[in-house]
């Protein structure tokens, strides 16, 4: 089975024996916690789309490992082609959900985790390609949801891992036994956890010799014993609890994020895929980051189509729709957006292979459209609210819309139920539940601002452009 239905994932989910905490208290069923389920529904529209032929091309593709038909978010790159369809398949998505879907930090770490063990095994004669490849294999077969684990709490942020006062504070290697290894530590900001099999976990940074135990990438399913989750709050989460579908913004979809932490996590030799070479800790780190910030230049501009389609139809809510200055602020949210499509869409055309055979992003243009992303989307943003007008935050409830006696009043003055729908669809996306995934996450996700222009220092080439410059000027030595 190389592709399951969205209900099959479900399904899958629902046998999961998960130790999720929230507001203190232990969840029962991810699948049905009304907070969780949205999240949930966002991931199931990856299986759901998978299944519709005018979907195919970007959702699934051929295994270059089995020869099946697979989900493409399972996927190893085999090509510029393949770089460009992931990212207009994150735009599909992001239009069909307007929130986070959750598979894209797995499929880009099995891209960096693929070539670094490739390129480790080449040096020390270790088998952690061959561990990847069967475990890869595994879950294109099985069509499975992958976390990808990168983030440590980190602590002190000016010492290494193995100089932090509290040792725990990066995941780390506790136990080498002859079968494999005792993990304990935490992974923060786990985007989609809750509704994934497997979780796979990264080193953060770049490391030195003396942090040896901290230079582990390996995997386990998410209901291994000694995994739990506790899940991060949201803006506006507990509406969900309200029974109101039109105040919660986005009744359907949504996102969600843990902090996820193993309590000495025992991990097999055939999932070890980096153990104490800390050398290409970075070289996982980089790639997986280039992958990453390739991403945001689709489905961050997926849901800002959502935004900006918000922002004109409430323009002809509000009558506005004919101003000249609602007309340009429309066409500058279209600018930008597409300018961020552009850069995901040019860091791909650029790609290149790598020595394992799969390939990688420009990582220079991959840093220049994750510089972008930090700032783009809030400008949009502030468009949007700017275009909605004050009722975008201070719009009565829809139990107020429904009461008998008031409801008429709220009806009249407020121009009806449509009008209320897309006001907060808006206030999902700019300050709710929504703006996790669109705004934070733009900032901070797949490293903050200063992250990306470290990367885009290191690429600039600067020597060869003064080059150029000595060149025209005629100067010489």
């Amino acid at each position: 089975m190389a592709l399951m239905t969205g209900e099959q994932y479900v399904e899958s989910i629902k046998k999961m024996n998960m130790q999720i905490y929230m507001f203190g208290e232990k969840v029962a069923s991810a699948v049905d916690n009304p907070i969780l389920r949205p999240s949930l529904n966002s991931v199931k529209a990856t299986y759901d789309l998978a299944q519709m032929p005018e979907y195919e091309d970007l959702m699934t593709a051929t295994s270059s490992l089995t020869g099946e038909k697979i989900n493409r978010f399972t996927h190893l790159h085999q090509g510029t082609d393949d770089l460009i369809k992931k990212v207009k398949m994150q735009r599909l998505l992001g239009q069909k959900t307007a929130s986070c879907f959750q598979r894209c930090v797995g499929m880009d770490a099995f891209n960096a985790v693929y070539s670094t063990a490739y390129e480790t095994d080449k040096k020390f004669g270790t088998k952690y390609f061959e561990n990847f490849v069967e475990y890869l294999k595994y879950v294109q077969t099985n069509d499975l949801v992958v976390d990808g684990a990168m983030t440590d709490p980190k602590g002190d942020r000016s010492l290494s891992p193995s100089k932090q006062a509290d040792p725990d504070l990066y995941l780390r290697v506790v136990e080498r036994r002859a079968d494999g290894v005792v993990v304990r530590g935490a992974k923060a900001h786990q985007t989609g956890i809750c509704n994934s099999h497997e979780v796979l976990v990264m080193p953060t940074i770049a490391m030195g010799p003396e942090d040896e135990d901290y230079a582990i990438a390996f995997s386990v399913p998410v209901d291994a014993e000694g995994v739990l989750m506790i899940i991060g709050r949201q803006s506006c989460d507990t509406r969900k609890l309200e029974g109101s579908q039109i105040d919660v913004g986005n009744s359907e979809f949504g996102g969600m994020e843990a902090l996820v932490v193993f309590e000495d996590v025992f991990v097999p030799n055939d999932r070890l895929f980096l153990n104490g070479e800390t050398e290409f800790a970075g070289m996982m780190v980089e790639r997986f980051a280039g992958y990453h910030r390739q991403s945001y230049g689709g489905c961050k501009v997926g849901v800002g189509d959502v935004l900006i389609g918000a922002a004109a139809l409430i323009a002809d809510y509000n009558g506005a729709q004919k101003a000249s200055h609602v007309k340009d602020k429309l066409i500058e949210m279209t600018h930008l957006n597409e300018t961020l499509f552009s850069c995901g869409i040019a860091c791909s055309a650029e790609g290149h292979k790598l020595e394992a055979g799969n390939y990688i992003i420009d990582l220079l243009l991959a840093n220049v459209c994750k510089q972008n992303i930090t700032r783009f989307p809030y400008e949009i943003a502030r468009l949007a609210e700017d275009i909605a007008g004050g009722l975008v935050v201070t719009a009565p409830s829809e139990k107020d819309l429904r009461d008998p006696k008031i409801g008429k009043y709220v009806d009249k003055y407020f121009k009806g139920i449509n009008r209320l729908k897309v006001l907060r669809l808006i206030e999902n996306l700019t300050l709710g539940t929504a703006a996790v995934g669109y705004r934070t996450e733009s900032m901070h996700g797949a490293g903050s601002p200063q992250a990306q222009r470290i990367v885009i220092g290191r690429q600039a080439n600067f020597n060869a452009k003064k080059e150029l410059a000595k060149s025209i000027a005629k100067i010489e030595g």
